[in-house]
């Protein structure tokens, strides 16, 4: 369910009370463990955070005037999702994510880079934000290039 609002604020603000409060748990926990030089804003109707083009003039290859992405929040219809990129492309944080939920005894439920939750209040906000801190700006980039080779 792509939203149509431009701004983080109006997403927010449209979202009902108990996925909004959900939600601004996870911006949160992500805005304080988020690596420096990434940033928040609106992106493919999700709050997004990416590598602004001041860093990474390239863009994104499928849309080069969208910054790189890196992670987003998204409440769809069902669920709420946390994509995080980084676990798609890079293996490690793939391995800590499904060790993490291993080890606390959630149940994950996982896509090639998106964890979905059906329930507000059972997503692990330690496990996301160790995820987050895990990849600095410069290593991400090294990331996507790497893999966008292939």
């Amino acid at each position: 369910m792509q939203s149509k609002a431009t701004s983080v604020a109006d997403y927010v603000a449209g979202l009902p009370e108990d996925r909004r409060e959900a939600i601004e748990r996870i911006r949160a926990v992500i805005r304080k463990k988020l690596p420096k030089g990434y940033e928040e804003g609106m992106q493919y109707g999700m709050i997004g955070y990416y590598v602004p083009h001041k860093l990474y003039p390239a863009g994104y290859h499928c849309d080069a005037k969208q910054p790189l992405p890196f992670a987003a929040v998204a409440s769809q219809k069902n669920y709420i999702s946390v994509y995080l990129m980084a676990a798609y492309a890079d293996g490690a944080v793939e391995r800590y994510i499904k060790s993490a939920f291993a080890e606390s005894g959630r149940k994950l439920d996982m896509g090639k880079c998106c964890l979905r939750f059906k329930k507000p209040g059972d997503i692990p906000l330690d496990i996301i934000g160790t995820a987050i801190s895990m990849v600095p700006v410069r290593e991400w980039i090294s990331i996507y290039e790497t893999n966008i080779k292939r």
